[in-house]
């Protein structure tokens, strides 16, 4: 009989979301899986069709983004319910506010139960140094009422701040699915641009920081930018020479990246990004913000760029197209870095060891 393993996101959308289709989709013949999710405005609308039609999925209706008390406390109720009808051997937890209502229902002691952050919310930048530490210790506190949670830090940062929290931590990168990635890139039309063309991937909003976008795309009025996304602050984005997409499907997001030549993520925080596997694997040169995550990955000149600010980013940018014969030797340790590190072969058996301990 197989063991019946429950997901618990309420941040079913962007990067979580294509995490939890490689991870599933691998695992859906060894366990009898089911997901507790709450709905965005990322969420796809024909989600199920990207999963095995063996995974089963449960709308929790008071799932939130932000802290609502009234709500919070009703999703509590709506998952406990579930979890009791279910019966799991095994729970995991994804992001926040999933991380902190799953470990605070008193599940049975045969239950194992496993946190991944993807980006822990106290490092939010866009929050005051107040509400940060009220949420360091809102994870502390949950941490201790459940020793018990594992919790899995997706980069090698995420996983040090984790081993503040609980020492019962471990680290299991982030990665992508490399065999259906290369069926799909295979399809892609082969582009060489006679200008260089730079986009980034993501939500506009405070943590993918496009404020920064904005100010790197108006010092190099030359270059065409693309935003593959959208978002509550796309009003900060005035630069004439950047162009938003709107939210696209998969297909149409992989097509406006291979498109682009360089790949910027200059976010204010970050778990370990998908988007940022995906370019390093088409071979898109990355320029990414000092933060966890992105500086967990790449290697200042190495397999890419670290900037810390607009004038880093600039300079970058302008230094590598008057050396463009060095990017081929850049982009093709980024590739080989996925292949061999950041794979969802590589991820999905770290994660079966996990859940057999």
């Amino acid at each position: 009989m197989k063991k019946k393993l429950v997901h618990i996101v309420e941040s079913f959308g962007g990067g979580v979301y294509f995490f939890l289709i490689d991870l599933i989709n691998n695992m859906s013949d060894d366990f009898e899986i089911t997901v507790l999710y709450g709905e965005r405005e990322q969420t796809p609308i024909n989600f199920r069709e990207d999963f095995n039609k063996n995974v089963k999925f449960i709308k929790i209706d008071n799932f939130t983004r932000s802290i609502n008390l009234k709500k919070d406390l009703k999703a509590i109720g709506e998952v406990k319910e579930n979890i009791k009808k279910i019966n799991p051997d095994i729970i995991h937890l994804h992001s926040s506010k999933a991380g902190i209502i799953g470990r605070l229902i008193n599940c049975s002691r045969k239950t194992n139960m496993f946190y991944t952050p993807h980006g822990f919310s106290f490092l939010k930048k866009d929050d005051s140094k107040t509400k940060r530490l009220i949420y360091w210790w809102i994870e502390k506190v949950t941490s201790i009422i459940n020793r018990r949670c594992t919790i899995v830090g997706c980069s090698k940062g995420e996983y040090l701040e984790a081993k503040k929290l609980n020492k019962n931590s471990v680290c299991i990168n982030n990665g992508i699915d490399i065999n259906a990635f290369r069926e799909i890139t295979k399809k892609l039309p082969k582009t060489s641009n006679k200008n260089i063309k730079i986009c980034t991937i993501g939500r506009i909003g405070y943590q993918k920081n496009p404020k920064l976008f904005n100010e790197i795309a108006q010092k190099l009025p030359d270059i065409e930018f693309t935003w593959i996304g959208d978002g509550e602050l796309r009003n900060v984005i005035t630069s004439p020479n950047i162009s938003v997409t709107g939210w696209k499907d998969r297909n149409e997001v992989l097509n406006k990246l291979n498109d682009n030549d360089i790949f910027l993520l200059v976010s204010l925080w970050e778990g370990l990004p998908i988007s940022l596997l995906e370019a390093m694997y088409m071979k898109k040169l990355c320029i990414v913000s000092n933060v966890i995550g992105n500086r967990d990955v790449i290697e200042d000149g190495i397999n890419g760029f670290v900037a810390n600010d607009s004038e880093e980013f600039v300079n970058k940018i302008k230094c590598i197209i008057k050396r463009k014969d060095e990017i081929e030797k850049l982009t093709e340790k980024a590739y080989r870095d996925v292949e061999e590190i950041y794979n969802t072969s590589f991820m999905v058996n770290e994660y079966k060891k996990l859940y057999q301990k």
